[in-house]
């Protein structure tokens, strides 16, 4: 299939759940570009942010390794953290890299594209917006907290979270992506901390809205404590219409398989547990709900099987 006539699929989030997804579909003739958050202000992707004031490139540099068609030790060498130096401890050889070309270029989005070219990323990675952007928290005490590592610290429900500067705006690419778009994925991704920043950016939700693609949320498979503790589905689906201002997906896929009791218990030490799916009222706010079997699991950890979800989006896009 020529590149003219690939399916046009926008991934948008953050995280390890969109780096996750994004290695499975790099596998297929797809049109791919990820939407990645930059509200990150924690550990190295914080410390860049504040000494270069630029946006963080943590989660953006985790996407980039996961579009990437290089070498294994290459890109292994971009994800590498450095763990015995004082003044590199926390930072990985990716951040610094992208930190480096920001400085040198001038340009958050140019360092991107530069750096892109030397992976030779299978893909177009975008940034939800190309300044410092501030993720705050109104919580259900009415307490107001700034900055995205400190909203799940403090273990109670979120009421909304917001941005600050208010009227940051996207690269015209990113709109344009969505405008074009056969399918726009949600997810999977921290609900609050990985996902709702980019649809808070208001081109960003207006185009979604305004998108004639078909767009599906990909559940979590676990709640997240500080985040969604207790959430359903249905939960997570109403919080992205409290924010977006208007009900927008077409399909949400759920996973079906059975969670193995000894992952349970593990997760049950950090307070989180398997999303229940609330099916009636999830009915009523969705108009397709897929359940299929997308989870595995390695090493304690519950995932998204990534070649499971991406033959399905693959498949479905190939329908409409």
């Amino acid at each position: 299939m020529g590149r003219n006539n690939e399916k046009r699929i926008v991934i948008i989030g953050g995280g390890t759940g969109l780096s996750t997804l994004l290695r499975g579909l790099k596998n297929f003739p797809l049109h791919i570009t990820a939407i990645v958050t930059v509200a990150d202000d924690g550990g190295s992707s914080g410390r860049l942010r504040d000494d270069y004031d630029i946006p963080p490139p943590g989660d953006v540099r985790n996407v980039m390794a996961a579009l990437s068609d290089v070498e294994p030790l290459v890109e292994e060498m971009f994800q590498y953290r450095f763990a015995h130096s004082a003044d590199l401890g926390g930072h990985s050889l990716g951040n610094l890299m992208l930190a480096a070309l920001t400085d040198i270029t001038g340009d958050f989005t140019h360092a991107i594209r530069e750096m892109s070219r030397v992976l030779n990323l299978k893909g177009t990675v975008l940034p939800a917006a190309n300044q410092r952007i501030t993720l705050h928290a109104e919580l259900s005490d009415g307490t107001i907290v700034t900055g995205e590592s400190k909203i799940p610290t403090y273990d109670l429900k979120i009421n909304k979270v917001y941005l600050t500067p208010h009227d940051v705006e996207p690269l015209s690419e990113t709109v344009t992506s969505l405008q074009s778009a056969d399918m726009i994925v949600i997810g999977p991704g921290s609900l609050y901390t990985s996902i709702l920043p980019n649809l808070l950016v208001e081109s960003i939700r207006k185009a979604i809205i305004e998108s004639t693609a078909k767009k599906v949320y990909i559940c979590n498979l676990m709640t997240q404590a500080g985040e969604t503790k207790g959430y359903t589905a249905a939960d997570h689906v109403q919080a992205l219409y409290d924010h977006v201002g208007s009900p927008f997906i077409d399909t949400i896929l759920l996973n079906d398989v059975v969670m193995p009791p000894e992952i349970r218990k593990l997760y049950e030490m950090e307070k989180a547990a398997p999303v229940e799916y609330e099916m009636e009222k999830l009915s009523g706010l969705v108009p397709e709900i897929v359940m299929k079997s997308i989870a595995t699991s390695r090493e304690g950890n519950i995932r998204h099987e990534a070649s499971k979800v991406a033959a399905w989006l693959v498949e479905n896009m190939e329908m409409r």
